[in-house]
């Protein structure tokens, strides 16, 4: 497959950050991070209620510095990790580079605390005075952890133990389903659900049982992972006082709790969308009954060809060029620059993403491409959450560049539909205009409907754990199963093979509530485009602004020159209305079609 999409050469070069685990500049910047992490203990300890505004800054100045160094190395350690987990030399690192990270949140944790219990007057005083106008926003939300935080014994505690905790087993779950073989082939994970997109129906059918066979070999490991890690994601909020297993991935979102729910009670109420795409698939194709395996199917006149990676590349830079020259430009370094790993390989971690890394370097872009038109539009995804990350890092510094989830997926989402857009208007031909529908709806279909699907099944088990306690794998497929058959009615049958899906999906483990912002972004993106098919060229500069805010502001504020409200319900059915509108259009086209067919 190499010899065809040519990524075998499309290999990231991480010697912008080091050339290697026995780099020495490693070990050297570990020992100028903790001495200065000493030298700011004890220049700063039991002293912020007396720091002026100058001093309060040169002491967030410092801080993000050393946040900074410690970001470099572990943005190697990660990035290394993420294609050889196979290779014991790099787990062993990420593994030393985690407990660096415990040791540095340990010694470093008390300026949060006595930040966050500096009396109101004092904090406000400081966070008026023009100094800190840079840091208002983030020392704001540091503020906002009060109520959730221990003692600074017990916040070192926790600190010292963490290597041995979550990261501990997410890590093992990533070894788990990185370096397993799928099949008689041994073939990886991304190989075997690359086949889900076949034309050919028994092809799909044996990928289904392939990795359900797969994943049922380690199931009672991958049951035991996520319990562990349910159950301390429970004794945590337990200690931490969060009323509900999703309160701190909503702060760290700076949403509420209505906001959230306002956005998963509108997706559900338009599950109709689905269900008509998938009844109106399943005559196009000339299926008497739809199966999970059969959801991703080309359709019979649908091109079938592998898109080699130069024509990927061509794609997504005309139309990201369409729209911004300074956008294109960026992604061009992503191509021309080694950021992006694209080949599929056995070690290498499964999915995509963007890596922000630190201002003063850049960021990594992981995929794994295996050459169909929905590869495309990941490419297009990450190099969207690239663009973004970029331009923050170098317009806000490294505290202000990191958004919240709900606003990192903006970006990412806003590329794809320039993509699809681009290829939309290249294609006069009634059946191409059909299968770029398709393909596009099904994308949505997978960020939006089946994004809150996810998120329910995840408060189901969060909750069936603190409720009943430990859950067994059946019940795990259960919950699993209930909340996929609510997003597909009676248009799509699920078989037995596809209740323990579940247990592949990282989100789960390594970002517990992460899902809905999938949903969030492409809803708040589907609004944005619309805006800017209004007012044309005088969009582009407000939307690379907002890009370059990055993190500086709260969502809601960062959103507001476009008139937005993520706290209206009517603004979530907007964006479901959007996508009704194009399965109506595909409805439209499909009439004499499926006759024909």
């Amino acid at each position: 497959m190499d010899e065809i999409l040519k990524t075998e050469g499309i290999i990231w070069n991480l010697a912008d950050l080091y050339h290697g685990i026995e780099d020495s500049r490693i070990e050297g910047d570990i020992k100028t991070l903790r001495h200065r992490i000493s030298n700011f203990s004890k220049e700063y300890r039991g002293r912020l209620r007396d720091l002026d505004p100058k001093g309060l800054f040169t002491a967030v100045c410092e801080l993000e510095e050393l946040n900074q160094l410690l970001g470099k190395i572990e943005s190697f350690a990660f990035l290394n990790y993420s294609t050889r987990s196979q290779d014991a030399k790099a787990g062993a690192f990420l593994q030393k580079v985690h407990e660096l990270e415990s040791e540095f949140q340990r010694d470093i944790v008390f300026f949060n605390l006595e930040w966050a219990n500096l009396d109101n007057e004092t904090s406000e005083k400081l966070l008026h005075a023009p100094e800190i106008e840079k840091y208002r926003h983030f020392l704001n939300i540091l503020k906002k952890y009060r109520p959730h935080q221990l003692s600074e014994t017990e916040e070192r505690v926790l600190a010292e133990k963490e290597p041995a905790g979550l990261s501990s087993w997410t890590k093992l779950f990533d070894k788990i389903i990185s370096q397993k073989k799928f099949g008689e082939r041994g073939r990886t994970e991304e190989e075997v659900l690359a086949d889900l997109y076949n034309s050919n129906r028994e092809v799909r059918k044996r990928a289904s049982e392939e990795l359900t066979a797969g994943l049922s070999e380690y199931s009672h490991v991958l049951t035991h992972i996520f319990n562990t890690i349910l159950t301390d994601h429970m004794i945590t909020d337990r200690l931490r006082k969060y009323p509900e297993w999703i309160s701190s991935r909503n702060l760290s979102n700076e949403v509420d709790e209505k906001t959230v729910n306002a956005l998963a009670d509108a997706v559900r109420s338009r599950y109709d969308i689905p269900i008509r795409y998938y009844k109106l698939k399943k005559e196009m194709l000339g299926y008497n009954e739809l199966f999970d395996y059969d959801r991703y199917a080309p359709l019979p006149f649908s091109p079938e060809r592998a898109i080699p990676w130069d024509e990927c590349r061509e794609i997504i830079l005309d139309a990201f060029g369409d729209f911004s020259k300074e956008m294109k430009d960026i992604a061009l370094m992503f191509f021309d620059k080694h950021w992006i790993h694209a080949p599929v390989m056995l070690g290498k971690r499964g999915g995509a993403f963007s890596h922000p890394c630190i201002p003063d370097v850049h960021p990594y872009v992981m995929v794994n491409y295996t050459g169909n038109i929905r590869d495309v539009q990941t490419v297009a995804h990450e190099l969207g959450h690239g663009i973004h990350q970029y331009l923050a890092a170098k317009k806000q510094g490294f505290f202000n560049s990191q958004t919240p989830l709900t606003m990192a997926e903006t970006a990412s989402v806003f590329g794809e539909i320039l993509v699809f857009k681009k290829q939309l208007k290249g294609t006069p031909q009634r059946e191409e205009e059909i299968s770029l529908l398709c393909s596009k709806l099904e994308a949505m279909f997978a960020t939006v409907f089946r994004q809150i699907s996810m998120y329910l099944f995840e408060d189901a088990i969060h909750k069936e754990r603190r409720n009943t306690g430990e859950l067994s794998n059946e019940k795990f497929n259960e919950l699993w199963t209930k909340t996929q058959k609510e997003m597909f009615g009676d248009s799509v049958t699920l078989t037995e093979n596809y209740s323990i899906w579940w247990s592949y999906i990282p989100h789960f483990l390594h970002a517990r509530g992460y899902v809905y912002a999938y949903a969030f972004g492409e809803l708040l993106t589907l609004s944005l485009y619309k805006k800017y098919e209004r007012e044309g060229n005088e969009f582009i500069p407000k939307y690379i602004g907002l890009l370059s805010s990055g993190g500086k502001d709260s969502p809601a504020n960062l959103v507001k020159p476009f008139g937005v409200k993520p706290d209206d319900p009517d603004f979530w059915l907007e964006g479901l209305t959007i996508m009704d509108e194009m399965l109506s259009r595909l409805e439209e086209l499909t009439i004499t079609k499926i006759r024909r067919i």
